[in-house]
């Protein structure tokens, strides 16, 4: 006997469990529930790390170190292959132009641009970085490449005026006993 003789007779699916049609069925009254708690009542859902009410396991475990995960600098990369296969001679290539041929989702990200695979065409490639072996096939085609600089931010404090700055000096250098005199 064989599986698709099989299908023939009882159908391709299974029919679903009918519950809660009496106790000779066996699956009536709680209809596979058991008897009363959270599992046995409608909508009940719980998280993947609920472990019955007791301290959970991430709870118990001392939290050390630092991590700089969240600091770390995310670049969509791209191939030279994959220009090679997408963009015409002459074509300039930037984050813009890589989000409408859709080998990029977003221009959030900085851009990476690798030498994987082979470029016979010339193409002005504007992007973050380039590994090194994607600048000698570019440059070797007869293309150009344009790396963006970023500008590191730096915190501008306000000029002080004059007058603050004269009056901070003043209270700093004043003697002890002139207050003293004064009171």
């Amino acid at each position: 006997m064989m599986i698709h003789e099989i299908t023939e007779k009882t159908g391709k699916y299974k029919l679903r469990k009918r519950v809660g049609r009496g106790h000779g069925s066996g699956s009536g009254k709680t209809c596979g529930r058991g008897h009363k708690g959270a599992r046995s009542r409608a909508g009940f859902s719980r998280r993947p790390s609920f472990e019955g009410g007791q301290t959970p396991f991430f709870r118990r475990i001392p939290k050390r170190g630092f991590t700089n995960a969240d600091f770390r600098i995310v670049y969509h990369i791209v191939n030279v292959s994959s220009l090679q296969d997408r963009f015409e001679t002459g074509a300039t290539v930037d984050a813009l132009a890589l989000v409408k041929i859709g080998l990029i989702n977003n221009c959030n990200n900085l851009v990476k641009v690798l030498g994987e695979g082979d470029l016979n065409i010339i193409l002005h490639i504007t992007a973050d970085k380039f590994s090194a072996s994607a600048v000698k096939k570019i440059e070797a085609a007869g293309g150009s490449i344009t790396v963006i600089k970023k500008k590191k931010w730096v915190r501008t404090y306000p000029a002080k005026s004059k007058a603050k700055a004269a009056l901070s000096v003043s209270i700093a250098t004043k003697k002890p006993e002139e207050e003293e005199s004064k009171g």
